[in-house]
């Protein structure tokens, strides 16, 4: 890890750690705006992370946003800062000056994530990217209680193309390398709750964690959740050295080993929490709520699956283990 990426890292953790937690997250599952803690992110420059330094950003590369994301998927993070990044590299890529204040990411046809609190829309449409004035919003949510809005898009303050990097359909593939990577934060945490539970809960007079079949489903979990980072790390390599629709494979493998990782992980963690874990008052169900509702964003494991399986067919059986184990770091087959 870089020394940049880690002093992020350790800052971002920082301010969710001491600003965030169960109480913030009540708050903003029942629609109110954390204005406080958008605050903070805003003005330590977070939300431009992936906008170019000409254009007034950090440059970050995508490897320095799912280290972030990561943390964002730890702490359940209720600001929508990923979501914030993602439109800043959209619109900074294609040449758009950002606003002050948050700008929500509005993939055509879907909804955007905490659009009713948006002050501008970042409306992507295949390759092209207008930076809109927010209108009407029909409120919604996903099954995390995260704001989930149909917005109405106003009048365009700015538009652009992105460059060829970004491929056809950058917020599909933006966004699943996002929600993988929190998938990655949210079960470390998950895991590292379940652990603490198994230790500390008794039956039989010794803690839960003494018994070899907890302890073979927390080795389980604790491998899924390897997986998910590895493969989150070798998405976000591939899209640094090939851009997003050169890191399709790689960002498509990660996003269904997420999905999977997130089903598996919440059972288990639930069967060994028991009833107490979907318990209001628990912090369990407000991470396994998120991990339900981002394995189904940006793509759902079974649509990448298929996507992988039509590539593979398409380039004939010849092809496919060396596409499977000669691959180098930037994610192109050798």
């Amino acid at each position: 890890m870089s020394e940049m990426r880690a002093l992020l890292v350790e800052q971002l953790d920082r301010l969710l750690t001491e600003q965030g937690g169960v109480a913030i997250l009540r708050e903003v599952e029942g629609g109110t705006w954390p204005g406080a803690l958008w605050a903070e992110v805003e003005g330590q420059g977070l939300a431009l992370a992936l906008v170019p330094e000409e254009a007034g950003g950090a440059g970050l590369g995508w490897g320095d946003a799912a280290a972030l994301w990561h943390v964002l998927g730890r702490h359940a993070a209720p600001v929508p800062l990923g979501e914030a990044m993602l439109a800043g590299a959209f619109l900074g890529a294609a040449g758009v000056e950002l606003p002050a204040g948050f700008t929500a990411l509005a993939p055509a046809g879907e909804a955007a994530p905490f659009g009713r609190h948006a002050s501008a829309l970042a409306l992507v449409d295949g390759t092209r990217v207008s930076l809109r004035a927010p209108g009407g919003a029909t409120e919604g949510q996903n099954t995390g209680r995260e704001p989930r809005d149909d917005v109405t898009p106003g009048s365009v303050t700015a538009e652009g193309d992105l460059p060829n990097g970004f491929g056809p359909r950058p917020a599909r593939l933006g966004l699943a390398l996002l929600r993988a990577a929190q998938i990655g934060g949210a079960l470390e945490k998950v895991l590292a709750l379940t652990v603490d539970w198994a230790n500390t809960r008794k039956q039989f007079g010794r803690p839960i964690g003494k018994f070899q079949a907890i302890q073979q489903s927390l080795a389980a979990m604790a491998a899924e959740v390897a997986s998910v980072q590895v493969a989150v790390a070798a998405a976000a390599r591939a899209a640094e050295a090939r851009g997003l629709d050169g890191a399709a494979f790689e960002i498509a493998c990660a996003k269904v080993v997420a999905g999977e990782a997130a089903t598996f992980g919440a059972a288990t963690a639930h069967q060994v929490f028991a009833a107490i874990g979907i318990t209001e008052e628990h912090e369990l169900h407000h991470l396994t709520r998120r991990l339900w509702s981002w394995r189904e964003e940006g793509g759902t494991e079974r649509g990448w699956a298929q996507e992988i399986g039509r590539a593979a067919m398409a380039r004939g059986g010849d092809a496919l283990w060396p596409d499977l184990t000669a691959r180098d770091i930037s994610g192109v087959p050798a």
